[in-house]
C-alpha cells in the first residue's frame, strides 16, 4: 500500500476538520497583523502587540505551543507531554484583539496581500512568517519514513511508544541479534539534541530499564551516536565537545562515532561510512534542520538551509509588509554571515523587537536594526553533567547542570507547567526514576509523521 507524504496527510486531516467552514475574522478599521507559527517567536510577538491598536490573527497547526529543547525528555519517559506545551488560545485569552485559527498556512500572495490555508483566505496588513523549521533528510525520503525525528510533540510521543514496545518484543525472542536490534539506539547528530538524548538513554539504561525488565541483560543493549564532524556540540567550544564526549563515553558507555555518517538504513541494518554494520530497529535523527518553507515568495528570497533572507528590521527582502522571525529567517551580516543561529533566545529577541517596529511603523518612525544578544550557549548529558558557555565563561559539571536547570524553568511558558516540570526533575532525581512509561498509544511505524 503507497503512504502518503507525512505533511499532506496532516493537510488533509485539517481539510476534513475545517470543511468549507470561513474563518469568522471580524472585518475591521485596525491593521491586521497575520502571524504564522506559535513557536518561540510568534509568541513574543503577541504579547509584545496585546491591546495595541493592532487585530492579531495566529495560524498554527497545533493548538498549543512546544517548548521544543525538552522534547527528548517525553520522548525517554521524563516529562509528560503537557508539561512542555500549552494551548495557544489559553495564553492569549484576556487579549481582546487577538484571535486564533487552527489551520495550515499552503501559500502566500503578496501580490494582493492575503495568504491561502486550508480553512480560505484571509487579508493581511503586515505579515510574519514564523513558523520555523522541519527536520532535515538531506533528500532522503526512504529515511523520512524510517528513523525517528524530535521536532514535534506528537513524535516524541511516538518515539517513547516504540522504545517500550521495543523492549516488550525484546523478551519474547530467543534470536540473539533480534533482540539486540531491538534493545540497541542509534543517534545521529552530534549537536544538543543529540548528545543530550544520548544522556537521557544512558540514565535509562543504567538506573531505570533493568528494574523494569529484569530478565533482559541491559549491558548488552548499545547506544551509538553518529557525527559527521570530528567533534561534539559544534557551535560550542572544542572544550565543550570533548567534555560532552568524556561524559557520554565513560559514564554512560555511549558508542561515540565522529567523523562519521550513516549511508543507508533499512530498518533494521544501519551501515555507516565507515564501512560498520549496527543492527538496530532505533534510529533518532537529530542531524539537522530546514526552513519550513510556504509557497509564495520568490526565490531570489530563499537561501542555504530554506531561510528566508531578512534586512536587519526583519523585513523579507523585497517588501515591506512581509516580515520573518525566529529560525526561517536569514539576517546576514558581518558577525553572522550565515544568519543567526537557530537558537530560542535568537527567535525571542526578533519578536520582541518586531513588535516594537510595527508599532514605531504606525506611528511612522524609524525602525529600530536588531542586535542579537548571545546568552550563551549550554547541553546537558544526564545528572549532574552539563556544560555550558555564558558571557564568555566555559562551566561545566554540576555547577552548569544546575544553571541548565534553572535556564529551562525561565523559558517555560505557564506557571503551572514549571511547576510540573520542577516536581518531575526533583522526583526524577532522588528516586532515579520515570513515571510516565506508559504506552498510551502503541506506535504504528506505517503512521509516523514529520
Amino acid at each position: 500500500m503507497q503512504m502518503l507524504e507525512p505533511s499532506l496527510v496532516h493537510h488533509a486531516d485539517l481539510q476534513s476538520i475545517h470543511g468549507q467552514t470561513t474563518m469568522s475574522i471580524p472585518e475591521t478599521h485596525l491593521p491586521r497583523v497575520v502571524v504564522i507559527g506559535g513557536g518561540f517567536a510568534g509568541i513574543e510577538l503577541i504579547k509584545k502587540l496585546a491591546n495595541k491598536p493592532l487585530q492579531i490573527v495566529l495560524f498554527d497547526r497545533h493548538n498549543y505551543h512546544t517548548f521544543q529543547p525538552l522534547l527528548y525528555q517525553v520522548a525517554t519517559a521524563g516529562l509528560e507531554p503537557d508539561s512542555i506545551a500549552g494551548p495557544l488560545r489559553k495564553l492569549f485569552k484576556n487579549i481582546p484583539n487577538f484571535h486564533f485559527r487552527y489551520g495550515l498556512v499552503t501559500a502566500i500572495h503578496p501580490e494582493r496581500n492575503t495568504i491561502s490555508t486550508s480553512i480560505g483566505e484571509l487579508r493581511y496588513d503586515y505579515l510574519v512568517i514564523a513558523n520555523g523549521t522541519k527536520t532535515n533528510y538531506f533528500g532522503n525520503q526512504k529515511l523520512a519514513q524510517l528513523v525517528f525525528p524530535l521536532k514535534q510533540l506528537h513524535q516524541a510521543l511516538d518515539l517513547r511508544s516504540h522504545l517500550l514496545q521495543n523492549l516488550e518484543r525484546a523478551l519474547l525472542v530467543k534470536d540473539i541479534d533480534e533482540q539486540q536490534s531491538l534493545m540497541d539506539v542509534v543517534i545521529v547528530g552530534g549537536g544538543p539534541t543529540g548528545v543530550e538524548v544520548a544522556g537521557a538513554l544512558g540514565e535509562l539504561k543504567l538506573h531505570v530499564l533493568p528494574k523494569d525488565y529484569p530478565e533482559l541483560d541491559f549491558r548488552q543493549m548499545d547506544i551509538h551516536l553518529i557525527e559527521n564532524s570530528n567533534r561534539l556540540l559544534a557551535a560550542m567550544s572544542e572544550q565543550s565537545g570533548q567534555k560532552a564526549y568524556q561524559y557520554l563515553t565513560e559514564r554512560f558507555k555511549v558508542n561515540v562515532w565522529l567523523n562519521t555518517r550513516l549511508v543507508d538504513y533499512d530498518g533494521r541494518e544501519v551501515t555507516l561510512s565507515n564501512g560498520r554494520k549496527i543492527l538496530s530497529r532505533t534510529v533518532i535523527w537529530a542531524a539537522g534542520v530546514i526552513g519550513n518553507l510556504i509557497e509564495g515568495l520568490p526565490n531570489e528570497v530563499i537561501t542555504r538551509g530554506n531561510r528566508i533572507l531578512v534586512n536587519e528590521f526583519n523585513q523579507v527582502k523585497g517588501f515591506d509588509n512581509i516580515f520573518a522571525i525566529g529560525d526561517i529567517a536569514c539576517m546576514i551580516s558581518e558577525a553572522y554571515p550565515n544568519g543567526h543561529p537557530q537558537l530560542a533566545p535568537v527567535a525571542m529577541q526578533q519578536g520582541r523587537l518586531l513588535a516594537d517596529n510595527l508599532l514605531r511603523l504606525l506611528r511612522k518612525k524609524a525602525l529600530k536594526p536588531f542586535y542579537y544578544f548571545d546568552k550563551g550557549s549550554m547541553a546537558t548529558i544526564g545528572r549532574n553533567r552539563a556544560v555550558a558557555e555564558i558571557a564568555g565563561i566555559r562551566i561545566q559539571g554540576l555547577f552548569a547542570w544546575m544553571v541548565w536547570l534553572f535556564v529551562h524553568l525561565l523559558y517555560i511558558i505557564g506557571f503551572r507547567n514549571k511547576l510540573v516540570v520542577l516536581m518531575n526533575w526533583v522526583w526524577n532525581y532522588f528516586t532515579y526514576d520515570r513515571a510516565t512509561r506508559l504506552i498510551v498509544r502503541p506506535f504504528v511505524k506505517e503512521k509516523m509523521t514529520t
